[in-house]
């Protein structure tokens, strides 16, 4: 990660915004987020006005330590204890009954409150000099591709956010894992940056993965992370051929090219060559998708990784990123 840019001075100014009921976009270690006071419905809301997102669409509220988790929920099973204590801070988040002190507005009006610890020293910072939870979602318009570095803040929300605190670019690039620990058998509600098989390892049992669930979380609109150009998914085998086809017919196309095909020429408008590292694929896939959206590009051909470890959490967000527009 690159050196943090946030000074002290900085991170204190954002801890009187949110105070003041202002909106703070922070760096995270998966993507940015658009943080309010967990506690000021008013300041919540204006969340959801600045990103377009629906208020049935709950937050995630962020923490400062594991040792806070009590303050924000109804109960902690021993399962989200031993989750918590193995992967905070770290991109896992959460889902549990939610406490008297969260706002309804964060929740989505729902009885559950999806909680994490960041593992980003400016977010850490910040939650402390604050000394609350932050209720926060990507930094982005809603539906839109996540933003990993600040400049993508400042360029998709402008004006409308009262400070950016600057922390550098994201390190895990994708959002956080959400895990449904309100019942006996947890359940993964978002595949993220904690892979299934590491909470599997700790578990001793296989987890699910729900692509809806009775629970809204994040991350399960049809069409989410998803850029202006529109997303089509088709074979590693097939990328180079489809995405000649649609230059062909007219098309500005963009192409996220598969490892394996890494030195085949392709005639397109603009060409990402995907790296081998899952973990590096999935630091740089919004930034891919920024990239090909600034040159042009009104499709993007693309293929699914291998869905495994990091590999879930990409393929999740690319399939979003293909599915019906609202307009659909």
């Amino acid at each position: 990660m690159e050196k943090v840019t946030a000074t002290n001075s900085d991170i204190e100014k954002a801890a009187g915004v949110l105070r003041a009921g202002g909106l703070v976009a922070f760096p995270t270690e998966t993507v940015y987020g658009l943080g309010a006071n967990a506690e000021d419905s008013a300041a919540v809301a204006r969340v959801f006005q600045v990103k377009g997102r629906p208020p049935t669409h709950p937050l995630i509220v962020h923490i400062g330590g594991a040792e806070h988790l009590g303050e924000w929920v109804e109960d902690v099973p021993a399962t989200a204890r031993l989750l918590a204590e193995r992967f905070w801070p770290g991109p896992l988040t959460l889902v549990l009954r939610r406490g008297g002190r969260v706002s309804l507005e964060a929740t989505g009006g729902l009885e559950t409150v999806a909680v994490r610890v960041p593992d980003h020293p400016v977010a850490l910072a910040l939650l402390s000099a604050f000394g609350g939870g932050v209720a926060g979602p990507s930094a982005n318009r809603f539906g839109s591709v996540s933003p990993t570095t600040a400049n993508d803040v400042r360029a998709e929300l402008g004006d409308a956010v009262d400070f950016v605190l600057d922390g550098g670019p994201c390190e895990v690039g994708v959002e956080s894992t959400i895990v449904d620990a309100t019942g006996e058998i947890p359940s993964v509600l978002r595949p993220g940056g904690v892979t299934r098989e590491d909470l599997e390892a700790v578990l001793g049992r296989r987890l699910a993965v729900h692509s809806t669930s009775r629970i809204r979380v994040p991350g399960q609109h049809p069409s989410h992370y998803a850029p202006r150009a529109r997303v089509v998914l088709v074979e590693p085998e097939k990328v180079v051929a489809e995405a000649e086809l649609a230059q062909e017919l007219g098309h500005q196309v963009g192409v996220l090219l598969p490892p394996s095909f890494a030195d085949a020429p392709v005639k397109a408008h603009a060409v990402v060559a995907v790296p081998d590292s899952m973990a590096a694929y999935a630091r740089g896939l919004y930034g891919f998708l920024r990239k090909l959206d600034q040159r042009g590009c009104d499709l993007i051909v693309a293929s699914l990784p291998v869905e495994e470890g990091l590999g879930l959490a990409i393929a999740n967000r690319l399939r979003r990123a293909a599915g019906p527009r609202p307009s659909e």
